[in-house]
């Protein structure tokens, strides 16, 4: 298999441009390995990532649409884990097109609770107006799983939020100076995310870390105080709010957070969803000594979805340790290769 590289960004795998042109038969064999039960959940994951690179960022219709459409016929899979990625890819898109399979899952009962809540928070994601009525609808549903409920409430809050004139003067301060000043206010706020996100919207959790950011970076003072702040969070009643910090862990990829996040995992009595984070986390922090190690304690976990998550972790460990450039992978054709699960 020939490939050339599309995604190149770490622990987000999101947003780096692609070098070739995508055509309609990288999408199809992107779309093969994803939907293809033989194939490794490692490979199934780099493909997904590369199909919601195009979705995201392709300008040819054609081809974000194919992809779209893709990453969609992957929800017939078994996997728990796998489905939850697809509804947050999708929500990541930004596109109009992602909103009816995400509708489905949601609206779907059989469907595990963490898939419908991915789908749920991927919704309000998207931003549209339009997906204000499911998510009242579930929100309200009596004997709804808590998860869901609570992730629609944060769901329509993010909605009325994104369209909003709050939003739209914010875009417009964020093309100016006055941008450092709103970067220091949260650094403040991200301390409050530690105390049962007192006064802070749920929804704006992670958009308030992202502003804070700097002030985790590794080698400043601030760093380990703000991140010991922040993993207090895991004792917040709320198993959403908890996945929520692990997954903010996994972005800010401190070495100071791997405590906390290896309890978290290994807590069998913590909701999977909040596991599963976890490990994903722990996972874009595989450069660190004794992260490997942790991961594979818990290759047999009971919880089918960690131990999935424990497999695509060691394959960002894989990915962190090694000289890629690239965590997602553009084939010019169907992936043959295989990875030991």
């Amino acid at each position: 298999m020939s490939t050339a590289p599309i995604v190149a960004t770490g622990a987000d795998r999101n947003d780096a441009l692609p070098s070739t042109k995508v055509t309609a038969e990288t999408i199809a064999a992107l779309r093969e390995s994803l939907c293809s039960e033989s194939t490794p959940l490692p490979i199934r994951f780099r493909a997904l990532f590369s199909l919601k690179h195009v979705a995201k960022h392709d300008h040819d219709e054609q081809n974000y649409l194919a992809a779209l459409e893709a990453i969609g016929a992957a929800f017939v899979s078994p996997s728990a884990l796998l489905k939850h990625e697809l509804a947050y890819c999708l929500g990541q898109s930004g596109k109009t097109e992602a909103t009816p399979p995400l509708r489905k899952v949601l609206s779907d009962l059989q469907e595990d609770p963490m898939c419908r809540h991915e789908a749920a928070e991927a919704l309000g994601a998207l931003g549209f107006p339009e997906n204000l009525d499911i998510l009242r609808e579930f929100l309200n549903s009596e004997g709804e799983d808590v998860s869901v409920k609570d992730t629609c409430e944060i769901a329509i809050d993010r909605i009325k939020w994104e369209n909003s004139e709050q939003r739209k003067q914010e875009k417009l301060r964020q093309r100016s100076c006055a941008l450092y000043a709103r970067i220091c206010a949260n650094r403040r706020r991200a301390g409050e995310v530690a105390h049962g996100h007192q006064g802070t919207p749920f929804h704006e959790v992670p958009r308030h870390v992202r502003f804070a950011r700097p002030r985790f970076t590794p080698d400043l003072p601030t760093a380990e105080p703000a991140v010991l702040a922040l993993a207090k969070g895991f004792s917040d009643p709320s198993a959403l709010f908890r996945h929520e910090i692990a997954f903010v862990f996994g972005q800010l990829s401190h070495p100071a957070s791997i405590p906390a996040l290896t309890a978290a995992l290994s807590d069998t009595a913590e909701a999977s969803m909040v596991r599963h984070e976890a490990a994903e986390a722990l996972g874009s922090l595989g450069e660190e000594d004794g992260v490997e190690d942790i991961l594979k304690g818990f290759l047999n976990d009971k919880e089918k979805v960690v131990r999935e998550s424990v497999i695509v972790a060691l394959d960002m460990v894989d990915y962190e340790q090694s000289n890629q450039t690239e965590y997602a992978l553009i084939p010019d054709s169907a992936p043959k290769t295989t990875v030991a699960a």
